[in-house]
């Protein structure tokens, strides 16, 4: 027996009609590329989306291809992500931060035919354009007297100019729901990036997943700061969740320094924000030199890579701001756990609690997860455990674009495929999961692990550390052994010594670094997050002391 309930497909289109219908009046903030604060609804970005439809129908794009967008986090690249998808062609958000040259190859691999971009972007955009013939259209995201004399760019038209001239008035197509919607490359530290190709239904799912209380909580009375990327991985869902809820939206644009944010943060009264730790270091160095506090911010939810428990004391003790620790994966679209405290946890002991919130959390509904063993062994949630994290649910990928990679998953004996994470993880028996590294980045010291996340946690505290990076180096005989990378402040001054005295009682002997390599700075890939595999080859001549 069926159930007799209507069958409407879950599609992007009907966020942004939600949106318009019952939060027309919704507000959203842009800093745009020109400088200027710039103000607009969900009414007025719903029915320019429309628009947007309406221009891609001009273009004669077929169902299902590609229109990228190179753009900063803004409300003409909204507009794109409902006018886009909404059609049933795919968007497909590219990564600014790349080389010219492997963002030539991903535009070609993913079959881009058109590409809208942001001014201050130009120079890649020629960079890359006679490397990509595929694209057939290139839109500036401005306004028609903002287009440059000579772009070099056959055909180039503004975005305003390409848009506004359309009709308002556009019926959204239904399709199968499983159609793809959104498409986001991986970093690519390993060969040639691969492509998650996301649904309609596995976007819908998550927009809903992530504005539950216990994920992100986003309701019609927030004002959230998405500082995380509209091209890195949907800015983490924020904007599909943000139009279903109709909370106000701020957008930063290109300026992402430590004194424009708080601008951002205290002129719009925002409640949330949600960027990588390196954005808050910027952040909370630019409120301590200015004696600055939040005025309205409540809550911050950090992800892209491990919190250092500094940072989380500082955000709560310092300035009253809740830590919402958050975990996920491109391939996973990209939330997958967030640290929120269960119910007879709040009663807690202050540094018990903490213990708690320097997890990575909780898996949201919707994901499913597990750690095993070298054979395949499911181990148990005892906090104590360690083994490889895997993660099954209906917005994690079965299979990149194209077929990359064969087939990723790992099956159990039940034939259920599970995505191996490349992460070592513990869960405890509430449930709760902490990275403890990347299993290619795990230090084997005399056959012992060694978590170079907690190596570099403790350097973080210190004081006049502004970023540590932990990796192995060989060693005759204990295999490898740990050094720290250290990036000092601004100022300050911490010797070798006294940074390896400052390991004392906070880590087990063996784990303490052998050495520290001070730098004056960490390779950071696209998204924000250390490039070991860099620092590695920058460190091929280093030789451990007395080796």
């Amino acid at each position: 027996m069926l159930g007799q309930m209507q069958s409407q497909p879950l599609l992007i289109s009907s966020l942004i009609t939600h949106a318009e219908r019952h939060h027309a009046s919704g507000e959203i903030v842009s800093r745009r590329v020109e400088g200027d604060i710039h103000r607009t609804t969900w009414g007025q970005v719903a029915r320019r989306s429309r628009q947007v439809a309406n221009a891609l129908d001009s273009l004669h794009l077929a169902f299902g291809e590609r229109v990228a967008t190179l753009a900063w986090n803004g409300y003409r690249h909204l507009e794109l992500y409902f006018g886009v998808s909404g059609t049933g062609r795919v968007l497909h958000t590219l990564n600014p931060r790349l080389h010219p040259e492997q963002l030539a190859w991903i535009v070609n691999h993913a079959d881009d035919r058109a590409i809208c971009f942001d001014m201050s972007f130009l120079p890649l955009v020629q960079a890359v354009a006679g490397k990509c013939p595929g694209v057939k259209h290139w839109i500036a995201l401005c306004d028609a007297d903002k287009l440059p004399a000579d772009s070099g760019l056959l055909g180039l038209i503004s975005y305003e100019a390409w848009m506004s001239g359309q009709s308002e008035r556009y019926v959204w197509p239904d399709m199968d729901e499983n159609s793809a919607s959104s498409m986001c490359y991986t970093s690519g530290t390993t060969g040639n990036p691969k492509a998650a190709l996301y649904s309609h239904r596995s976007t819908i799912l998550h927009a809903y997943s992530g504005a539950l209380p216990d994920s992100l909580n986003l309701s019609a009375r927030d004002c959230v700061l998405p500082v995380v990327p509209m091209f890195h991985v949907n800015a983490w869902g924020i904007p599909y969740s943000a139009a279903a809820v109709g909370c106000k939206l701020v957008f930063p644009g290109p300026a992402m320094d430590g004194k424009s944010i708080y601008e951002l943060l205290e002129g719009e009264k925002v409640t949330m924000a949600a960027g990588v730790p390196t954005v808050w270091q910027m952040l909370l160095g630019h409120m301590q030199a200015n004696q600055l506090r939040f005025s309205s911010m409540t809550r911050t939810v950090i992800g892209g890579s491990a919190c250092p428990p500094a940072m989380i004391h500082a955000f709560n003790n310092q300035y009253g701001v809740a830590v919402l620790h958050a975990w996920g994966m491109t391939e996973m679209s990209p939330l997958g756990t967030v640290c929120t405290l269960k119910n007879a946890q709040l009663d807690l002991a202050p540094e018990d609690r903490t213990k708690v919130l320097l997890k990575q959390g909780r898996a949201v509904y919707g994901v499913d997860m597990k750690i095993v063993d070298e054979s395949g062994n499911e181990l148990p949630w005892d906090g104590k455990a360690y083994g490889d994290l895997l993660v099954r649910g209906p917005w994690i990928i079965a299979s990149y674009f194209k077929g990359e990679g064969g087939d990723p998953l790992r099956y159990d004996a039940d034939g259920k495929g599970w995505f191996p994470t490349g992460d070592v993880a513990t869960i405890d028996a509430d449930g709760f999961m902490q990275i403890t590294d990347r299993s290619k980045d795990v230090i084997k010291s005399g056959g012992e692990w060694i978590s170079s996340i907690d190596v570099e946690n403790i350097a973080m505290a210190h004081p006049a550390v502004a970023m540590a990076a932990c990796v192995g180096m060989k060693h005759p005989k204990w295999d490898e052994r740990p050094i720290v990378v250290v990036m000092k402040k601004p100022g300050t001054e911490v010797s070798r010594d006294e940074l390896l005295a400052f390991y004392e009682g906070k880590i087990a002997k063996w784990q303490i670094p052998d050495d520290v390599v001070f730098v004056d700075a960490i390779p950071l890939g696209a998204t924000g997050k250390m490039q070991k595999m860099t620092l590695r080859q920058q460190l091929k001549d280093y030789v451990l002391p007395g080796v």
